[in-house]
């Protein structure tokens, strides 16, 4: 085999070898070209499937962004404060008193410049228990706070579902408005050339025209849901989004949920709502017992001292006198025109108003989840029923498009079976949200969100 020596001087390459090195160059070129866009496209692909959000990512944004979130921190916060306050009624009591008087003239007792300086320890030793039930519903308050919080977060997971539900709904509606507008502008720029040669009337060939144009209107407007819908969904979870972010994996399958008594046990057991009125009639009863305690006497244990000085400056006058005292100090309130007894008649009404807006909102709780899970159900077997509807639209539009071919169907009879499958098509994304609408509301009655 003879092998050509190539000469590594540009100047005095021949014009074959010229050409085999512009072509070598141009295929290294071209295949280095072609590497770095599949590599851009792959990770292009990759970082948009890495940013891809799920339900639950969605949810714990929500969560970590929405400002009632944090409002309702605040209110639990202050409740802490509260059991703070209220704990200072255990701490003993300092007071200073500084004060200056100014009399016409002295006298026997008093001369008409003078300053007292007092300051006193006081500690209450019993009061009936006020402070122990007084403490006691506070703590059940701060309780009522926390359940609230986890109510309100359940709340917004729940809202979150169902925006995204929402998105997935009008992305699927707006993918049958493509299809029967695809469908349309086929069989409308068919009726053109079928009116060329004399095979249509122009007025069959406007009724396709008025159908196409309708479908190109409710494109345009399932466009225009479908960005509000993003929107809304950016707004529940505080956050910018677009359609490209979704993966709507949660839809693929079918969803399913377990029998109505087991969850109606869970609910009633672990609801936050319940939780919530419960500890809220145990802070109502005690602050029955706190108003009880005015029946019992108060003792209170205080230590003083006092210095008199004839001079505004305490201190710097010529007579002064000073008194150290302790007083053990035992108050009881014989009669206050009956005023206690209505205060604790009041509150015992509000421990009974409780009960009964408890007893309102279970029952609400029982009705609504049993109503739940016959929607539920229902949906279910619609879905399979919507399924079968789609195949045999489609196999009506197929047998139908054959027969206008062949001249044995109107126009008319096209143009309804291009309706039916949407309808039918319509039909099951609206079986699927009202599947979907359900399982997200029995999640919420159970509190079974997955972000606690």
């Amino acid at each position: 085999m003879k092998l050509h020596k190539i000469s590594t001087n540009p100047g005095e390459f021949s014009l074959r070898e010229k050409s085999i090195l512009a072509l070598w160059i141009w295929s290294v070129g071209r295949k280095l070209w072609t590497m770095s866009m599949v590599m851009g496209i792959s990770l292009l692909f990759i970082s948009r499937l890495g940013f891809a959000m799920n339900l639950q990512q969605m949810q714990e944004a929500a969560l970590d962004n929405r400002n009632v979130v944090k409002r309702y921190q605040i209110d639990l916060d202050k409740s802490a404060e509260d059991i703070t306050r209220v704990k200072g009624q255990y701490y003993p009591s300092v007071d200073f008193f500084y004060q200056l008087n100014s009399l016409n003239e002295d006298s026997a007792t008093e001369h008409s410049q003078n300053s007292i300086m007092t300051s006193s320890v006081s500690w209450n030793l019993f009061s009936g228990f006020h402070d122990k039930y007084t403490l006691e519903s506070a703590q059940l308050q701060q309780a009522v706070a926390v359940y609230r919080l986890i109510a309100l977060r359940q709340a917004i997971q729940l809202n979150v579902a169902l925006r995204y539900l929402e998105v997935y709904e009008r992305r699927a509606r707006l993918k049958v408005a493509l299809d029967a507008h695809s469908t349309l502008e086929k069989i409308y720029q068919d009726s053109r050339n079928r009116l060329d040669v004399g095979l249509i009337g122009r007025n069959e060939l406007l009724k396709f025209k008025v159908d196409f144009d309708n479908a190109d209107i409710t494109v345009k407007k399932s466009k225009a849901d479908l960005k509000k819908s993003i929107h809304l969904l950016a707004r529940e979870i505080d956050t910018e989004i677009a359609l490209a972010d979704l993966d709507f994996q949660e839809f693929l399958t079918t969803p399913q949920a377990g029998s109505l008594e087991d969850s109606e046990s869970r609910m009633l057991a672990g609801r936050s709502d319940i939780k919530a009125f419960q500890k809220m009639i145990e802070a109502a009863g005690a602050q029955v017992k706190t108003e009880y305690s005015g029946y019992y006497p108060r003792l209170d244990l205080v230590g003083s001292y006092r210095n008199y000085d004839d001079s505004y400056v305490n201190g710097s006058g010529d007579v002064s006198e000073d008194e150290f005292r302790g007083q053990l100090l035992l108050s009881l309130n014989l009669f206050n025109g009956f005023s206690r007894e209505a205060v604790i008649g009041k509150a015992k009404l509000e421990v009974n108003g409780l009960r009964y807006d408890m007893a309102e909102f279970v029952d609400s709780l029982k009705t609504d989840l049993k109503n739940l899970f016959i929607d539920f159900e229902v949906s279910l077997e619609n879905i399979g029923v919507a399924e079968e509807n789609i195949v045999h639209a489609k196999e009506n539009l197929r047998i139908t498009q054959l027969k206008y071919d062949e001249g044995l169907q109107r126009e008319s009879d096209l143009l309804d079976a291009i309706t039916s499958l949407s309808r039918a098509q319509y039909n099951y994304v609206a079986v699927v949200r009202t599947a979907f609408l359900n399982h997200f509301n029995i999640i919420r009655m159970v509190e079974d969100f997955g972000v606690k």
